[in-house]
């Protein structure tokens, strides 16, 4: 092919821009068999950087692929933020190959729903500051044949042609994707054909340099989201209301009771393993208020190699540079496997709300996002779990004291814990705002009185255990 350098001298140009701004951007190349999208995605990675571009093709999902969620492999490959991802083939191939070949093992509803969790996904990409271009590549069946005709030719390369044969007669792969590529969508797709390659190739560079010159455009021109603080002056809380002495439980009574169902989250476990269901466990709740200790009595005898625990703390320099929600994301267990959260995504409208680390807009768009992600999680048949453990302000002082009176439990106390106290009510708002905004059916929130310890604990494990029971009826 034979490339404008002017064109190409453009496109190294505008994208060591988006480089040094720290722009991820993320191209979707997607076509038939015999298109010439592989000889257009080599053209584009071959006038790239290497240093920050990354070339992801996706292959069939397969083996342990088919264990995780939908979106799992394309989560795993988001760009840090100033990096370039091309994309050979994406979710949409993903989808195709799903519905056409009548793949369940991850896929617990209506693909329509799945379809949706695709443009949710992209929305996502979009509203983070993701600049993603899709390009549908596609020919004459003519110009597709001779293609064809040209590999059996070459005995090192007549397996491909039987590949793409065989790919055209088990999917209907074009059809699928004109219904996509004609769809109003929220990303556009720019559709290439490739009988001329050399108009082809520069019709491309075209298009991602103008998109990007007009990103850098605006990214120079809109001002830095100002930190709001929106908090009411004297909050009155309406879901954290407890009569914490009338919510305990005697010692004695909890020495039996906590066994029993121990032994039952224990069976649960193997259960769901057997039918391949995923549990995510999410613990929020005020500092002291008992989610490490209600999570290690959960999983006090349980198989270890059924679960993992994700002590989540403050992200570190890899994770702030991609979207908030990539860490966990990738912390997702596969199907039949239990994931524990001590701290979540839920951080960014909590302690990132009010400590300032993130602007209004990016808190508040967040609820959406978050139920978008954890719908997504459900629609791949996870079942989900969130608790927030709830105590009042004088029972966190006495553990504080506590803790930094034992010289054993120390380390549980920091400076941050005191100075998270002072904004209390801060805090207190922001967890009602939380739940309220994301309560749903399908991932819904038990906020659990925590001042007595032993009282939570029995109640985390009974509903973890009811629900995880009716799931396995309903299965």
């Amino acid at each position: 092919m034979e490339i404008d350098e002017e064109l190409e001298y453009q496109l190294g140009e505008v994208t060591r821009k988006t480089h040094d701004m720290e722009i991820p951007v993320m191209i979707i190349i997607e076509g038939p068999p015999a298109s010439g999208k592989s000889r257009l995605s080599n053209a584009l990675y071959m006038a790239l950087d290497a240093k920050y571009t990354d070339f992801i093709a996706t292959r069939p999902a397969r083996g342990i692929d088919l264990r995780y969620p939908f979106m799992q492999r394309f989560w795993n490959h988001l760009p840090k933020a100033g990096d370039i991802n091309i994309h050979f083939r994406s979710w949409y191939a993903q989808y195709i190959e799903y519905k056409e070949a009548g793949i369940t093992e991850n896929v617990a509803v209506d693909y329509s729903e799945i379809a949706e969790d695709m443009q949710n996904f992209e929305k996502m990409l979009h509203n983070n500051g993701y600049e993603v271009l899709k390009f549908y590549v596609n020919t004459s069946e003519e110009v597709r044949q001779r293609h064809l005709e040209k590999l059996k030719e070459n005995p090192v390369l007549k397996w491909k042609a039987e590949e793409f044969e065989e790919n055209l007669e088990l999917f209907d792969y074009e059809e699928e994707m004109q219904d996509f590529v004609e769809e109003d969508q929220l990303i556009p797709w720019t559709e290439i054909d490739f009988e001329n390659k050399n108009e082809a190739i520069n019709t491309m560079f075209s298009t991602i340099i103008e998109k990007l010159e007009a990103r850098i455009e605006k990214e120079n021109t809109t001002p830095v989201p100002r930190i709001v603080s929106d908090f009411t002056r004297y909050f009155e809380t309406e879901l954290f209301t407890f009569d914490f002495e009338k919510e305990k439980i005697k010692k004695s009574e909890y020495k039996d009771i906590l066994p029993d169902l121990q032994l039952k989250m224990r069976e649960l476990q193997f259960r769901l393993y057997q039918h391949k269901i995923p549990l995510i466990l999410v613990y929020e709740g005020m500092d002291a208020a008992g989610k490490g200790g209600n999570i290690k009595r959960t999983r006090e005898r349980l198989d270890p190699t059924g679960y993992t625990v994700n002590a989540i703390s403050a992200p570190t320099d890899m994770e702030l540079a991609h979207h908030y929600l990539w860490r966990f994301a990738t912390s997702i267990p596969r199907s039949g496997h239990i994931g524990f959260f001590d701290r979540s995504w839920y951080g960014r409208v909590l302690v990132e709300r009010v400590e300032g680390f993130a602007s209004q807009k990016e808190w508040t768009q967040a609820y959406d996002e978050i139920k978008d992600f954890e719908k997504s999680l459900y629609n791949s048949g996870a079942v989900i779990l969130k608790f927030f453990l709830s105590l009042d302000k004088d029972e966190q002082l006495k553990r504080f004291e506590k803790r930094e009176n034992n010289i054993e439990k120390q380390w549980k106390i920091t400076s941050e814990d005191w100075r998270n106290r002072e904004k209390w009510d801060r805090y207190l708002e922001a967890s009602e705002d939380m739940i309220k905004k994301t309560d749903t059916d399908y991932a819904p929130w038990h906020i659990i009185p925590g001042n007595d310890k032993r009282y939570a604990r029995i109640e985390v494990l009974k509903k973890i255990i009811s629900a995880g029971e009716k799931v396995l009826e309903d299965e």
